[in-house]
């Protein structure tokens, strides 16, 4: 990160340096579905409503408690029946979303396979996982991975379960989720045909752990369907919690070698893989016997002197196909048997049957194209020291039309996407090349993008920017302003956008305050998101107006509220109101009286009438007209006394205030189109003297935006006037100015109802 680290003005030069690319990497999925391919639909991705809105609906959601295993076990071996899982059902719904496979399926207790099940025979081990007719090859090679770290193993499959004691037909499995280790608890109910398991199985007949392990892991994400075709790094890090690294082997560093053997010495999870040269291509083998699009998991790396030439040594990988049955690759080595210097040794490095192989080195950087690795901390990450790093966690979310901005290829909408402030504190204690600096682990993961497939969801294209805050900035709590990053560097970043799950970087920082602005690299695209920052030392961190948002709001509902009692103040006392009226309002008044009618007030035809007559005056504004709804709603925001129409103060104060926003929309109009882009609602409401945190952005773009995230002239209104309204009635009810409010059931109902 040497010669970025400082804050750059920036040139039109400079700005096409910093020009984001993207790069895509092929999911593994060999192996189909029983000779059939299952396509996802080609709808668009699921749009995300806003969680703030949904968790209204929680409770009803969540009406039936979902039981602890030890508690549901217990009660059904008391009640000597079996458990059947109502939330992942043996039926179609939990094999597939897009199309039935050719064969019947018969869901099957392992007692109905065969005689005397057990749960695991002999500890559980990389020869328990076959493939079956699912391609989910990708999570097999990680869970042979699992198998070499006991601790590990057995975190995420709980040894303490049998078919023989306190058995029920129900068991549990562990997994890592977006910051928490959840509980996944099944049934035993397996897809069979012809009394086969369909998917996955062990060596032994009588063994079904790895069977288990992947229904449970398939009722994560809603399917087993969903489990086809992926990438080992995201099965890895949900039996760790870990921290992944993605290298493409023909550009990883020279010291590759080096990393992968640290890297399984510290316990990390290895796999790796083939492209295909076509995304459309079936999945075939190469020359030397290795499948294409197919995933295998590196179970160890070893070297040691040639015997013969001994200036020269040997540098050996070790690989299993998930398949389990394959033919070992014509590219393997028996150079092993060379490094076998004890009887101890030859066990260990012996391969333990058919699917197992060590090959060389070289070989490998020849044959394959991917490597993963997910490190159980980030201290194996480009480096051999271990320390004790510190973690923060920030939850967010890219909303279409108001946070996802896209990258810095969009400029007019990437300052719109979630901001991040970090202050590093301290050096760390060995710097690298004597520079006093901190070392940062970013990591940045997309969230239920598999368990959304059936509703057309893909792997975004991600990735983030970090920049130096100015000294003038500091420790203040706003969002970096489009200016700021049309003419300011980024000091580091990931290497480029890329279709995975996560998106991990390794960089090196001054001590002072960032900013990191991690987005999709198309603008528009939603997904909710967990960015996890790793240091060695102490460091805060929060979301700019989201970790504090819930404290920003009430202060500038002070501010407004304060401001508007003093401009009350300012009228001069001892003059009545109507001395006070310019010939200019006497007019008002008077065109007032002609529209209100005998009874001096004015209804929603009324106001629907008088705003359009405006409206078609303006034909800059290029709109629609105003809905009767629209008017309805402007007069239950602004009537004050309960009459349901407006009298003349309530009319003069709305049609001052839209007087004064038809000015804030023409000035973000920037193509004359009648309309204002979502995105540019931020500007045009803080203009508007109004100062919310980006869940409210979030939701006026929800609630006001068309299709293609444009606001016309009449829901820009409504939007302001909306916010008028609330700020008044809160202000209301805050009858001792301390910016919060206490209402009952009945009261925020005739609130909110009426508005």
């Amino acid at each position: 990160m040497k010669g970025a680290r400082r804050e750059e003005r920036r040139t039109e030069k400079g700005r096409e340096q910093e020009k984001v690319t993207t790069k895509t990497v092929k999911q593994t999925h060999a192996a189909p579905l029983v000779g059939t391919t299952l396509v996802a639909p080609t709808c668009g991705s699921p749009a995300n409503t806003y969680s703030a809105i949904l968790s209204r609906n929680e409770a009803v959601k969540n009406a039936t408690r979902l039981k602890h295993f030890l508690e549901l076990r217990d009660k059904y071996v008391q009640k000597k029946v079996v458990f059947e899982d109502p939330l992942f059902p043996a039926n179609n719904s939990s094999l597939f979303y897009s199309c039935p496979p050719p064969i019947k399926i018969v869901w099957k207790r392992p007692s109905e396979i065969c005689e005397n099940p057990q749960f695991i025979i002999g500890g559980a081990n990389r020869t328990d996982i076959c493939q079956g007719d699912l391609g989910d090859c990708w999570l097999l090679a990680a869970i042979a991975c699992l198998t070499l770290n006991e601790k590990l193993l057995y975190k995420v499959i709980p040894p303490d379960q049998s078919f023989t004691e306190n058995y029920a037909g129900i068991f549990h499995f562990q997994f890592w989720r977006y910051g928490e280790w959840v509980d996944v608890v099944v049934d035993d109910r397996i897809p069979t045909c012809n009394n086969q398991l369909v998917f996955t199985s062990s060596g032994k007949k009588n063994e079904f752990w790895s069977a288990l392990l992947e229904k449970a892991y398939a009722k994560l994400h809603g399917s087993y369907e969903a489990l086809k075709g992926g990438n080992a790094l995201e099965a890895m890090e949900d039996f760790t919690g870990g921290v992944t690294e993605f290298f493409e082997v023909q550009d990883a560093p020279k010291e590759l070698f080096r990393i992968m053997r640290k890297a399984l010495e510290r316990g990390s999870l290895m796999g790796c893989s083939i492209d295909k040269v076509v995304a459309r291509e079936q999945t075939t083998k190469t020359s030397s016997g290795l499948v294409k699009g197919h995933a295998y998991s590196i179970t160890a790396v070893e070297e040691g002197p040639q015997k013969v030439l001994k200036d020269t040594r040997i540098r050996l990988v070790r690989l299993r196909d998930p398949w389990g049955m394959a033919a070992s690759p014509k590219c393997m080595s028996n150079d092993w048997t060379a490094l076998a210097h004890s009887e101890q040794d030859k066990k260990r490095l012996e391969p333990v049957e058919q699917g197992e192989f060590w090959m060389s080195f070289l070989n490998f950087q020849n044959h394959f194209t991917k490597l993963e690795i997910c490190n159980l901390t980030p201290d194996t990450l480009q480096d051999d020291s271990t320390s004790n790093w510190k973690v923060t966690v920030n939850e967010g979310r890219w909303v279409k039309g108001c946070s996802a901005g896209g990258c810095r290829n969009y400029p007019d909408t990437f300052w719109t996407n979630p901001q991040y402030r970090i202050c590093l504190l301290e050096e760390d204690d060995d710097p690298e090349d004597g520079e006093r600096d901190c070392s940062v682990v970013i990591a940045l993961m997309q969230k239920g993008r598999r368990k959304e497939r059936h509703l057309g969801a893909v792997l975004h294209t991600i990735g983030f920017f970090i920049y130096k805050v100015p000294k003038e900035l500091h420790g203040s709590n706003k969002p970096l302003s489009k200016d700021f990053f049309l003419y300011n560097s980024s000091v580091a970043k990931s290497k480029s956008y890329v279709n995975l799950r996560e998106v991990t970087e390794r960089v090196r920082l001054m001590p002072g305050e960032y900013v990191i602005v991690p987005s999709t690299f198309d603008p528009h695209k939603e997904s909710e998101f967990i960015l996890r920052i790793f240091t060695e030392k102490k460091s805060t961190s929060e979301m700019i107006e989201g970790a504090n948002e819930a404290d920003e709001p009430e202060k500038d509902i002070k501010k407004k509220l304060k401001t508007e009692t003093d401009k009350k103040k300012k009228v001069k006392p001892g003059k009545p109101e109507e001395e006070e009226e310019t010939e200019e309002e006497k007019q008002f008044r008077y065109i007032y009286q002609q529209i209100a009618g005998e009874d001096m007030e004015i209804c929603a035809n009324e106001l629907k009438g008088v705003l359009n007559r405006v409206v078609t005056r303006h034909i800059e504004l290029k709109t629609t007209q105003f809905t009767l709804e629209s008017c309805r709603s402007m007069i239950a925001l602004m009537d004050t006394d309960g009459s349901g129409k407006l009298n003349f103060q309530e009319f003069k104060h709305l049609w001052n205030k839209i007087k004064d926003w038809r000015v804030i929309f023409k000035r973000y109009d920037l193509d004359n189109s009648g309309t204002i882009k979502s995105f540019e609602m931020r500007n045009a409401v803080e203009d508007a003297g109004f100062h919310l945190n980006n869940q409210l952005y979030n939701i006026i773009t929800m609630r006001y935006a068309d299709e293609n995230m444009e606001l016309d002239f009449d829901s820009y209104i409504c939007c302001l006037v909306r916010l008028e309204g609330m700020f008044r009635a809160f202000k209301a009810f805050d009858k001792d100015g301390e910016g919060m409010i206490r209402l009952s059931v009945l009261e925020w109902l005739q609130l909110t109802m009426y508005a």
